[in-house]
């Protein structure tokens, strides 16, 4: 329960990310700065939070160990996440991003054949292949179904070229997210706290938003004032204080990828966050029953993916306890 109500916090913090890159993109802020300058601006921060913890040296050590897998996974995690993310506002509404972006309930549990967990037997520990959480897989298509109703009148005044430019970059993204999270987690094996793998990876993806960043100079110039401090709001907002809540979150429930599963399933509340924030912030139209009625299935999706993912693992449990 305790992973949940964390998923929810970093959700709240995270639905700053879309209804602050929609503001930026209508005051003609281009999304190079927006990607980039999010992740300048977070090492400072989460610098003094690991130096206060004195969890540097443990840190920089860990990344010495394995550094081109910091590189690589960290580049999936953050670079092909963020900056698709970025590229997508510059063609949709925030509204859609952060309707599209709920895609990743259903990519990270697709991706669960691509890692082991461990299972405790008579024997020891079993080291197994992960398998797609079905059950839960149907609770996320009750989640994605409810924002289907929430964005289907906003749908049908899009084009294709919009469609495409601005719905295919957060698919990537939503595979990209939870993939280098994943990945991140299975090189730590719980050897980092939340705080030091976010700073890690933020370090680690550092070479590609610098050159992000040259590209900007040269093609769009600097950026504005008013950009560089949405820019800092996000970073403090979404890319410490959500990406840490939702790294703890994940931390403890690593290596059950029906839990794991759950916890990413939280971040369907992205949606209704990001909705109350444009209602009062950037004064979009309210929107209608149909849309209403798309929050409360989110919200019941939720809880039934929830309760059928932790009943799965008590039954687990309880099998395992039997064979003993």
């Amino acid at each position: 329960m305790k992973s949940i109500l964390l998923g929810i916090c970093a959700a709240f913090f995270f639905a700053f990310t879309f209804v602050l890159n929609a503001s930026m993109e209508l005051a003609g802020g281009s999304w190079i700065w927006s990607a980039s300058l999010r992740y300048f601006f977070m090492i400072p921060f989460l610098l003094c939070i690991v130096l206060m913890r004195k969890n540097l040296q443990p840190l920089l050590k860990e990344m010495r160990k394995n550094p081109g897998r910091w590189m690589i996974w960290s580049f999936v995690g953050f670079g092909l996440f963020y900056a698709p993310l970025c590229f997508a506002a510059t063609y949709s509404p925030g509204w859609l991003i952060a309707g599209t972006w709920q895609i990743t309930i259903i990519s990270g549990a697709l991706l669960a054949p691509l890692f082991f967990v461990s299972i405790q037997t008579t024997d020891g520990l079993l080291r197994i292949r992960g398998k797609i959480p079905i059950r839960g897989l149907s609770m996320s298509l009750i989640i994605l179904l409810g924002i289907v109703l929430m964005q289907i009148e906003h749908a049908k005044q899009l084009s294709f070229e919009i469609l495409l430019l601005g719905v295919a970059p957060i698919l990537l993204a939503s595979f990209a997210y939870p993939l280098g999270n994943r990945k991140m987690m299975d090189v730590c094996e719980g050897r980092l706290d939340a705080y030091q793998r976010v700073l890690g990876m933020t370090l680690a993806s550092l070479p590609f938003w610098l050159l992000l960043s040259l590209y900007g100079m040269f093609t769009v110039g600097l950026p504005s004032g008013g950009q560089s401090f949405q820019s800092l709001l996000v970073a403090l907002f979404s890319g410490v204080i959500a990406t840490v809540l939702f790294f703890m979150a994940t931390d403890l429930v690593r290596g059950n990828m029906q839990r794991l599963a759950a916890v990413e399933a939280t971040q369907s509340m992205e949606v209704i966050f990001a909705l109350v924030g444009e209602l009062l912030f950037l004064s979009i139209p309210f929107p209608s029953l149909l849309s209403w009625s798309g929050i409360v299935i989110v919200i019941l999706g939720m809880i039934l993916h929830s309760y059928v993912s932790n009943k799965k693992v008590e039954s687990s449990v309880d099998q395992t306890l039997n064979l003993n």
